[in-house]
């Protein structure tokens, strides 16, 4: 199993930003992602920056670490501008960039362009053109397509990608047609565990139980496009179930092993925000950075 972090876009680079993304290097997470919304909850009416420019400034303080977002969406992007973004990203990055991916929500970000707010179905059939041609614009240098909601008209990305054939999605998705995407065009899937049983006050085990059952579409899913399930990182954004990891280191490990138990390779824990729904003890934080993984090996 793996462990990294997701950094929200919160902090003045000169005022404590460039210092968080490089202690999360010092500290030796596997990733530091962020978050690709234009605001988000409870931090709207807050500072918040650009999810593809903070990468690239952690991307020149940074050298070894991987970086990534968690997730960008249809909502306001789009892939012809994106996929021009994402290459500039990974050649200052030398090769560091993984692209979370997910169809998007309902939040702030649905209608900040004026538009109205998609349908579940409208959306899911955004994300599916959008990732198919995400994925060829990544990996053509000359692309034209006509589609129903994007349009490519004979566009350039030379040279491509530093990581070939192109840096890697990883896919958040639960439903049927989510999870054939990711199937389709994942090196990753990403899951926040089911909201339905987090908000519906949830146990542990419940949650578990219901990952363990996401798990198993994806498997299927995988079949389906003949591939191996297993060819597939498993990625787990918590802070999202009714689990409370960041309390302790035993708490951590207790946790870590629950969902490694159940397949997940990678973890994703929130870079503590005082008086914010992410807050907690930046001493634990960094015991569970440096100690967690090796007390779960030890177990």
């Amino acid at each position: 199993m793996r462990l990294s972090t997701v950094i929200l876009p919160v902090r003045r680079w000169s005022e404590g930003g460039r210092e968080v993304w490089q202690r999360a290097e010092e500290l030796g997470f596997h990733a530091a992602y962020t978050y690709d919304h234009l605001s988000w909850r409870t931090f709207r009416d807050q500072a918040w920056f650009g999810a593809l420019p903070t990468l690239t400034a952690a991307a020149a303080a940074t050298s070894r670490m991987r970086l990534g977002t968690l997730v960008t969406s249809p909502n306001f992007r789009h892939p012809v501008t994106l996929a021009k973004e994402l290459i500039s990203l990974d050649d200052i990055s030398d090769g560091r960039i993984t692209l979370g991916i997910g169809a998007g929500g309902n939040g702030f970000d649905a209608t900040a362009l004026g538009q109205e707010p998609w349908s579940p179905r409208e959306r899911a059939d955004r994300f599916g053109e959008f990732v198919a041609l995400l994925d060829r614009l990544l990996t053509q240098d000359a692309v034209s397509h006509e589609g129903v909601h994007y349009s490519a008209h004979e566009v350039r990305n030379i040279p491509g990608c530093v990581q070939r054939p192109r840096l890697p999605f990883a896919v958040a998705a639960t439903g049927p047609r989510g999870l054939k995407l990711a199937a389709q065009y994942g090196q990753a899937w990403v899951t926040t565990g089911d909201p339905k049983v987090s908000n519906g006050g949830g146990t542990p085990a419940e949650s578990r139980e219901a990952i363990r059952g996401q798990i198993e579409r994806l498997s299927k899913a995988c079949a389906d496009q003949g591939r191996d399930g297993g060819e597939l990182q498993k990625i787990m954004l918590t802070g999202f179930t009714p689990e409370r990891p960041l309390d302790s280191v035993d708490a951590f490990v207790d946790f870590a092993g629950h969902h490694a138990e159940l397949g997940i390779d990678e973890l994703v824990i929130h870079w503590p925000i005082a008086d914010s729904v992410f807050e907690a003890d930046v001493a634990v934080f960094e015991r569970i950075a440096t100690e967690g993984l090796a007390q779960l090996a030890a177990r």
